[in-house]
């Protein structure tokens, strides 16, 4: 059912009028509480600084833009305190009513297309592959091999606390309940007036409890507390976010493919660094990893064990009216010997109840699983303690058995519908979750490794300067070393540094967690920065040696390079190729199933080279490391590691998987899910269902060459020349223009967020002030923060204005010429955007990012430079680049503005520019105060209210790093 365009526009008002609604009643409930919290005086003067903001930005003069700030710096650090918090819980507030709006309108959508799916549901996409006549068997075969994981990370760009996500989701639920707020016989729906009264109680009950807490952290978060805050979601939103996904998925397959009888896997499934990536966090030790462990999987068992209930109420059918399968009666017997006590008990209770029966062995399993889990410490080459076999879980496959046969023995006796019910849930639930919740990942960057390395083959006496070797040599000895039995590792007395003995008995406890905790949990081992062969075969080195690779017999580790740097990116291909060659890799990995994973690491390529090299590298990155894989017959599992921000491989997730090259995303695929992009799109069950069809859907349709666009030759060709001539502009600018550290270092607010209690990593590598050694969170998040935002977009312009105007010369002397080839050039760009998914996203997140920078707040950092003459400079190379992108990037797109007036995203930004604005020029003055009087009494205030004021910037503008 499609739309007139009157239907429309009238759907388009009265989403406005709702969403304005909301917005206006969560403003009004701040109004109140900060009125009642700090005095009517406090409210007139955040309603004062609001309007010289609004004025400001209608008639943007610097009079106007010098008032606001002279203003700001008379006031007094409370005040100044005061209106970043009442700004900060503003921006969380309208963040919380834009979300709440976007679920209703995809629900208004799907009712309204019905029974037509929604273009980014997976109905859609199963029902487009039918439209390209992809075949029943050819779906099914990629469902079978099909890999989809979103991977939570430990990346600390999460500015809002746990506490405060929790509070905000209660007032997302109460909002969403009440529906439009001005009622009327007609829309009152189901509420009495006190009931609605009742809701907006509610709110405002949030809104005082938000106010009268922290909204910063006061103590850095330690390791395991980044693990909890992650656990939250496997706990609140997972669990019933994911199974719908499934259904929808089964009930697409069904629609689209009737005839087909049709077997769906656990294919999206989630995973997690956080309390296994070590790459320059000394604070993940192997203790850390155990325990990061045990929460997973007692997590998981909790979670179960409240579906039990739910099994237990379902399952009631008895002995006396419908029989049960042979499997189940053994199953029960086999219980009965093993639980003796507790069979007796449920022979007196349950005696015609064999499925609640059942129910009970589990969940008596499932208890004992979880005090082994929280009691035994895995110890490397010993023997465990473990419990006898069929009275706990060790593998969830055990788990999953015993539900299959209750399962089987239904609908063997006429209860399809009710193994289809709760039953079916369940099942579901382990095939996706397993007994952890989510497979842990460890990380660590090749200098470990080839230090530690270098320390112990000198140690051995098998070489004295391993370091010192070129790659072919140390190829030639890891190969000797792999394929000889003796140890080269003592067993029990390590005679090595402490950071050498770190890395031997980080892969021993992995080994003992796969041996005595959870044989699954563990699967990958990711190396940092990874540039050669041998980094590859060090880590199977220490694999071998901590019993994890036995060749020819059993491998129980995917090693995975993280190819990040453009020289890395460029030769990635052929680094694969060369591993591959070897027999000894290719045993290891025959022994994985002739899966290769491979990730692909944006922030460190875009901090480097700038967006547009950074994306071409990655690109091109696939298509050679693709070519490879089909060359030697193996499975390539691409996993790509992007941040929330498009300086670091953000955007929408669907829009980035279907920009991927053709023939790359083979339904293995997994991406890394960083910080604010965990809350944002995993908010609660609904927000979480919703980023995930997105990311099914796209899967799907990438997945095959007869939905994938194809480029044109002239397209890459043009894409890989203008990336050359955007590095050299933005290296040019970040690595060779003299003074640029001095006035990154003072126009942002990068020593201040170093300080922000935002995670548990560092934010540089070592002690060193340079750009190479900073993080790649720190480096986008400050840039955000000033409102340059130069990473998203900086060297895109040059580029675009090269390739328009190349060709001049060949006009010869005559205008009219040029202006015809440029008219040309312009003409392919804008063919491109249009058709091709990759130019199209690339060119769609410069402009997101754009529309994000002020260049005149730019500038009030820039005067934060103490040599004036220097910062003037840089700051002009900025804004040129700043207005050439602007300006051409709109050209491409078609637009007169950055983005459609009418759109979401401008709608937004014009609702809390006159919020953010001013945070800034606070932050500007708090900078000021802060940096002028380094100790002193107020110090420690202005630091408080600086980092405040940086996670009240960053809720404005929905972007941290």
């Amino acid at each position: 059912m499609e739309l007139s365009q009157t239907e429309m526009t009238r759907a388009t008002a009265a989403s406005g009028d709702l969403l304005s609604e909301h917005v206006r009643l969560l403003r009004d409930a701040l109004s109140r509480v900060i009125a009642d919290q700090l005095g009517p005086d406090a409210l007139e003067l955040e309603e004062r600084v609001r309007r010289m903001s609004h004025e400001m930005r209608a008639d943007p003069s610097p009079d106007h833009a010098r008032a606001l700030r002279a203003f700001i710096a008379e006031l007094s650090i409370e005040q100044l305190h005061g209106l970043i918090k009442s700004s900060t819980l503003y921006f969380s507030l309208d963040n919380l009513a834009e979300r709440t709006e976007r679920l209703r309108l995809l629900r208004d959508q799907d009712w309204r297309s019905y029974p037509a799916p929604r273009g980014d549901s997976i109905a859609a996409a199963v029902a487009e592959l039918r439209v390209h006549n992809v075949p029943a068997a050819t779906l099914q075969r990629w469902l079978d091999q099909a890999q989809i994981v979103p991977i939570f990370t430990a990346h600390p760009t999460e500015s809002q606390r746990r506490t405060t996500l929790a509070k905000l989701r209660r007032i997302s639920d109460a909002l969403a309940a009440m529906g439009p707020v001005t009622v009327n016989v007609e829309n009152s729906g189901v509420w009495l007036p006190a009931e609605r009264a009742d809701l907006q109680t509610q709110i405002e009950e949030q809104i005082v409890s938000l106010w009268q807490s922290d909204i910063v952290r006061v103590v850095k978060p330690g390791v395991l507390d980044e693990v909890n805050n992650g656990l939250y979601y496997f706990q609140e939103v997972l669990p019933e976010a994911l199974p719908r996904i499934y259904r929808d998925l089964e009930r697409a397959l069904r629609e689209s493919y009737p005839e087909h009888a049709w077997r769906v896997p656990a294919l999206l499934r989630m995973g997690i660094w956080m309390g296994g990536d070590r790459d320059g966090n000394p604070f993940v030790t192997p203790e850390v990893t155990i325990e990061t462990v045990r929460m997973l999987r007692v997590t998981v068992i909790n979670n179960f064990l409240e579906t039990l209930d739910d099994l237990h109420l379902a399952l009631s059918q008895s002995s006396q009216q419908v029989g049960i399968a042979p499997e189940l009666a053994v199953c029960l017997e086999q219980n009965m010997e093993h639980f003796p006590e507790l069979s007796a008990g449920l022979a007196e209770r349950r005696p015609r109840e064999p499925y609640r029966r059942q129910c009970a062995y589990i969940r008596e399993k499932l208890r004992r699983t979880r005090d082994y889990t929280q009691t035994h410490t895995p110890q490397w080459s010993q023997d465990a303690p473990m419990p006898r076999p069929g009275t706990f879980y060790y593998h969830s496959s055990e788990l999953l058995d015993d539900l299959r046969v209750m399962e089987s023995s239904l609908r063997a006796n006429g209860g399809g519908l009710v193994a289809d019910g709760a039953l079916r849930n369940a099942i579901r639930e382990i095939e996706v979750f397993h007994l952890h919740a989510a497979t842990l990942d460890i990380r660590q960057h090749r200098r470990r490794h080839i230090s530690a390395l270098h320390e112990i083959m000198a140690v051995a006496g098998v070489c004295s300067n391993y370091c010192d070797l070129d790659e072919l040599a140390c190829r030639s000895l890891l190969v000797q070393e792999l394929t000889l039995l003796r140890p080269l590792i003592p067993l029990r007395l390590l005679v090595y540094s402490p950071e050498t003995v770190e890395i031997i008995q980080t892969f021993r406890t992995v080994a003992a967690i796969l041996e005595q905790l959870d044989p699954e949990v563990i699967q990958s081992y990711i190396i940092s920065g990874a540039s050669s062969v041998s980094d590859i075969l060090t880590v199977l080195l220490f694999a071998k040696e901590a019993g994890l690779y036995q060749p020819e017999r059993y491998s129980r580790l995917n090693i995975v390079p993280l190819f990040e740097s453009d020289d890395d990116l460029k030769r990635a291909g052929e680094i694969l190729d060369f591993c591959l060659k070897l027999p000894i890799y290719r045993d290891h990995l025959r022994l994985r199933g002739d899966v290769q994973e491979v990730m692909l690491g944006y922030s460190d390529s875009n901090k480097e080279n700038g967006l547009l090299s950074a994306k071409w590298a990655l690109y091109r990155a696939q298509l050679d490391l693709t070519a490879v894989a089909e060359e030697h017959g193996i499975t390539l599992s691409l996993t790509h590691g992007r941040g929330g921000a498009v300086g670091r491989g953000g955007g929408p997730a669907n829009r980035v998987i279907m920009a991927q090259p053709p023939g790359t995303v083979s339904g293995q695929i997994k991406m890394t899910e960083q910080g604010e992009v965990i809350s944002e799109s995993y908010f609660d069950p609904t927000t979480a269902h919703r980023h995930l069809e997105q990311v099914v859907n796209a899967v799907l349709r990438a997945g095959f060459p007869e939905v994938s666009v194809a480029p044109e030759p002239a397209w890459t060709t043009t894409v890989e020349q203008m990336a050359d001539v955007a590095r050299e502009c933005y290296r040019t600018l970040i690595f060779e223009t003299p003074g640029f550290v001095t006035y990154f270092r003072n126009a942002t607010p990068i020593a201040e967020i170093s300080r922000l209690r935002i995670g548990s990593r560092p934010a540089s590598r070592g002690n060193s002030n340079r750009i190479e050694d900073l993080r790649a969170i720190p480096w986008v998040f400050s840039w955000n923060q000033s409102r340059h935002t130069l990473p998203g977009w900086y060297g895109l312009g040059t580029a675009l204005e090269w390739f328009i105007t190349r060709d001049d010369a060949e006009a010869g002397n005559g205008a009219e010429g040029a202006s015809g080839i440029q008219q040309a050039a312009l003409e392919l760009l804008q063919t491109m955007y249009q058709r091709w998914p990759f130019f199209r996203t690339l060119i769609d997140s410069a402009q997101m990012m754009l529309s994000r920078t002020d260049m005149g707040i730019a500038r009030c950092y820039a005067e934060l430079v103490p040599d004036k003459t220097l910062a003037e400079a840089i700051y002009r190379y900025i804004r040129e680049e700043y207005e050439r992108t602007y300006r051409l990037t709109c050209d491409v797109a078609g637009f007169c503005e950055l983005v459609d007036p009418t759109s979401e995203l401008q709608r937004s930004m014009a609702q809390r520019t006159p919020y953010v604005d001013p945070l800034n020029y606070i932050q500007l003055e708090l900078m000021r105060r802060l940096r002028a009087a380094p100790s002193g009494p107020e110090h420690a205030d202005i630091e408080a209210a600086v980092l405040l004021s940086i996670n009240g910037i960053a809720a404005g503008l929905k972007n941290t790093g």
